[in-house]
């Protein structure tokens, strides 16, 4: 569904030391284990990220006297090898990771709480948000990824349009083939793009509770979805036919380039593929009234329920690897939208990537309730149906229903 590049928005900088990154005012959370020495911490990293990795490690092995072991691995491969080593005693004491596994790593028992102290409010809240489960915070976020408008500044110029009406109003005066261009995944579906139009009707996925921890109770049924559903419907092949079927990524992404669509949403990982347009990022507009929220994909870095040395690896997380200085270098190790919020706001000082920041910090995090994996089939299903002409109303309830009775299985 998605596909990763890097910003590439900062120029190189030289390798960045940081010994003495646990500078004054955090939290001694070491304990005895720090006092030991000689301890090990095992960290499960992928190729991306080891090298920053290093440098954090080095610094926290010639403070500490522990030593910090590097593993690489498939990033593929991580999730599932944590949830089945952590058990035996054979996994790490640390692990990066997607924040939409928190679900399946609590349900196994194999992740333990950190705590950032004062170091929380350093970070974008949707970061936070998306490591919490059942209002606990479970993972040192430090990129996220989220979609956006992009549009062709030569046919529409810059500005953001605020509503669907406006920006479908601005697309129909460029002239061009179609006003706007969106990927359906072909006859699969996407519900994943098509999520922030979802949101600005007031219909999320699930409900959250107070905290904003996901619960299990299904958020898109009733009138909110009903209004989804019929706007697109009313968009879809019997109605304006702005949304189609017949659009895949690959279409998607040629039709935008070459000047037949001046907007489309897409993901940073699609920015190389139009070349041959000056673009501009901004929000999803609204199509519903409400402000449009897209998914936010977090990454961080997990704490095993069963590390052998919890504090010493609590102190790495939060004291070596949730500093200013770590993020920037994991930032220039794989460019991806920083969590560390004064990095972020350095990094969009590159309109694009400025544009990706904001439209992250008026999305959601994606579910990382186990319940999520039951969705996606029925909700793309359904679309792909209401944009082909069935009924919206009786097609979305029906998928409701059903949504409803799997997870009540």
């Amino acid at each position: 569904m998605r596909k990763q590049i890097g910003f590439g928005a900062l120029a190189a900088a030289s390798v960045l030391v940081l010994a003495g990154c646990t500078g004054g005012g955090t939290t001694d959370t070491t304990g005895d284990d720090a006092a030991e020495g000689g301890a090990e911490l095992v960290v499960w990293t992928d190729a991306e990220r080891e090298e920053a990795l290093a440098v954090a490690a080095e610094a926290f092995e010639a403070e500490t006297g522990a030593t910090v072991t590097l593993v690489q691995k498939n990033f593929e491969d991580l999730r599932n090898d944590f949830i089945a080593q952590v058990p035996t005693g054979e996994g790490p004491d640390i692990t990066v990771g997607a924040h939409d596994w928190l679900g399946a790593l609590v349900a196994a028992g194999v992740v333990d709480t950190i705590d950032l102290g004062e170091k929380a409010q350093e970070f974008e809240q949707v970061a936070l948000d998306a490591m919490t489960y059942d209002g606990q915070l479970y993972g040192l976020p430090y990129s996220l990824e989220t979609i956006a408008l992009i549009q062709n500044v030569e046919l529409v110029g810059e500005e953001a349009p605020a509503t669907w009406d406006e920006m479908i109003a601005n697309g129909l005066a460029a002239g061009t083939e179609r006003p706007f261009v969106i990927n359906t995944a072909g006859e699969t579906g996407d519900a994943y793009t098509m999520y922030g139009f979802q949101t600005s009707f007031g219909a999320p996925v699930f409900v959250q509770d107070a905290s904003g921890s996901y619960t299990n109770e299904v958020g898109m049924g009733g009138a909110a979805g009903e209004a989804f559903a019929g706007w697109l419907g009313a968009n879809g092949a019997n109605g304006t036919g702005y949304i189609a079927t017949t659009v895949d990524y690959d279409i998607n992404n040629e039709l935008f380039n070459s000047g037949a669509a001046p907007y489309t949403i897409q993901g940073p990982w699609a920015i190389p593929s139009f070349t041959d347009v000056e673009v501009a990022v901004n929000p999803i507009p609204s199509a519903g009234g409400e402000t449009a929220a897209p998914f936010v994909g977090v990454q961080g870095f997990y704490l095993s329920s069963q590390s052998e040395n919890a504090l010493l690896a609590q102190d790495f997380l939060v004291n070596y690897l949730g500093t200013e200085d770590a993020q920037r270098t994991l930032y220039e190790a794989d460019p991806r939208i920083p969590a560390w919020s004064t990095l972020a706001e350095e990094v969009s000082s590159d309109p694009i990537v400025a544009g990706f920041v904001a439209s992250a910090q008026s999305g959601v995090p994606m579910p990382s309730i186990p319940e999520m994996g039951s969705v996606w089939d029925l909700w793309n299903a359904a679309q792909v149906q209401i944009i082909n002409g069935a009924d919206p109303a009786g097609t979305w309830n029906t998928m409701i229903a059903d949504l409803e009775a799997a997870l009540a299985g």
